[in-house]
């Protein structure tokens, strides 16, 4: 065709290119999808899920504990400092308190409950067991010494160097802290929005529990706001070869203040969030950058509330949207897929990634199907279906409609990985096993053994497959075999919706 043919011929209206791009994202699925006979089972992942959480317990464990090769650990936890820093969770397959990626947890399942709690099927008492055993510690940490917040327990890189159970951990326990002298407004915005969140969880539930929560997310978050400065820049003990703040802070001042304005509906935080503005595009949402959570989080404000002040927000959303929507469905999309359609940001723990992009396209469809918007990525309609599909095949991946037949949750469907990279999982418990096992035996005896883990941790979803859908299932492969809490946290809310919209017979 030439240049003027090509200027002379009629623009589509925009019903046909929204046809055209329905048939392009179908065809994009059904290329990259191994297509199931039947949708998964959302609700039984979805109690698998919450199950993870108990295994992951520190401090001393309650008598309903359904996970019942774990036992008490840590439970003197804090006494480095004279303060009880005992309970919250360990993060992922090692025996450490990260302030920072628990926060974050606390903040999703609770995020999790608040859209979707409705479709859990009667497991939102577990949900919200699964918060407070969070917020609880967050609560110690930020309330035990004024003017401090106490954002970790234990020695990491100690930690690191031996392989045994939680329950005969005999590393240093040290305890690590923020303060006017040391500030760290990343992880105090990140615990106060996790406090405010967890507020409107129990709001009804328990509301003098919801009242605590709320008090000291303000206090964290005025600390937040008035020392300011990296975490990471002035913790110890391994924890910015770890967790450090690579964002910066700012998105978590954005982020805090957002759900602040949600818990409180106090207007001074609705200016805090508009003069952070909205100008930075991003393409991956974590524990470490809160950016597109915080903006899909205003939006909804703007479209179901009608609050125009917060349309930047809203646009920016939509900017996250399309730089994860596949190539062929957003010709702005910045995010690599695997030839089986599973999103690829990382070779490290890949599916956190996954899991927090899935649940941001859920809720924004929830959001644009209450207020009826459509936006565009470029020149291609995007509705609330498309996010819906892209986020279920996301999910679906997960439980594995992938080319491996593999679900990357531990104890889900008829494959899944049987040698996860988790010490508590990998030795055998105190029951099976009374007598101390130490810190180098570990490894020989354990983490290189060729069998599977003698523990099943229940809902565990771990790195996943690489950027060719392999996956090794090696229990020495940390960045693709170890499971995680800020992982799972934000596929609870996908597959309670999923679980609400999908009943399998």
């Amino acid at each position: 065709m030439g240049y003027s043919a090509a200027l002379s011929r009629p623009r589509p209206s925009p019903i046909s290119r929204a046809v055209v791009f329905h048939v392009f994202v179908l065809v994009w699925f059904s290329s990259h999808v191994v297509l199931a006979a039947e949708h998964p089972d959302y609700a039984d992942a979805l109690a698998k899920s919450l199950h993870f959480f108990q295994g992951q317990r520190s401090g001393r464990l309650p008598p309903d504990q359904a996970v019942t090769w774990r036992s008490d650990s840590a439970t003197s936890d804090g006494s480095a400092a004279n303060v009880d820093l005992s309970g919250g969770y360990y993060d992922g397959g090692d025996n450490v308190k990260f302030g920072f990626p628990m926060a974050f947890t606390a903040t999703m399942l609770s995020w999790s409950i608040i859209e979707y709690g409705g479709r859990m099927q009667g497991r939102v008492h577990d949900a919200r067991a699964a918060v407070r055993w969070a917020t609880d510690y967050l609560l110690k940490a930020a309330t035990a010494t004024p003017g401090t917040l106490y954002v970790g327990v234990g020695d990491a890189d100690a930690d690191h160097h031996c392989w045994e159970r939680p329950e005969d951990m005999d590393t240093p326990r040290t305890v690590y802290s923020v303060s006017a002298s040391a500030p760290g407004s990343d992880v105090a915005g990140e615990t106060a929005a996790a406090l405010a969140a967890a507020s409107v969880v129990f709001k009804a539930a328990d509301p003098a529990y919801s009242r605590r929560l709320v008090a000291a997310a303000k206090d964290v978050m005025t600390f937040a706001w008035q020392h300011q400065g990296k975490y990471s820049d002035h913790v110890g003990g391994g924890v910015s070869n770890y967790y450090p703040s690579y964002s910066g802070y700012t998105d978590e001042l954005l982020w805090g203040s957002a759900w602040l304005l949600w818990a409180t509906k106090n207007t001074s935080y609705l200016a805090d969030v508009i003069s952070l503005g909205a100008n930075d595009g991003v393409d991956m949402f974590s524990w470490d950058n809160k950016l597109a959570g915080a903006r899909i989080l205003l939006s909804r404000r703007a479209l179901l509330n009608g609050d125009k002040r917060l349309d930047a927000f809203t646009r920016q959303a939509e900017d996250f949207i399309c730089r994860v929507l596949p190539k062929s469905a957003s010709p702005s999309s910045s995010t690599p897929y695997t030839p089986g359609g599973l999103m690829h940001r990382s070779d490290n723990a890949n599916l956190q990634y996954v899991a927090s992009a899935s649940f941001l396209l859920t809720t924004y469809a929830k959001y644009m199907a209450g207020s009826k918007r459509t936006f565009s990525c470029q020149n291609l309609p995007v509705t609330h279906k498309t996010l819906r599909a892209l986020a279920k095949q996301q999910v679906d991946y997960v439980l594995g409609a992938n080319p491996l037949g593999m679900s990357y949750m531990v104890g889900y469907g008829a494959r899944w990985p049987r040698r996860i990279h988790h010490r508590a999982s990998s030795m055998p418990s105190e029951a099976a096993h009374p007598a101390r096992i130490g810190c180098q035996e570990g490894f020989d005896t354990y983490l290189y053994a060729p069998g599977d883990n003698p523990n099943v941790l229940a809902g565990a979803v771990i790195g996943g497959p690489d950027q060719n859908d392999a996956f090794p299932d090696d229990r020495t492969d940390y960045a693709r075999s170890e499971p995680t809490t800020y992982t799972s946290a934000p596929l609870v809310g996908c597959l309670a919706y999923f679980a609400g919209s999908y009943k399998n017979k």
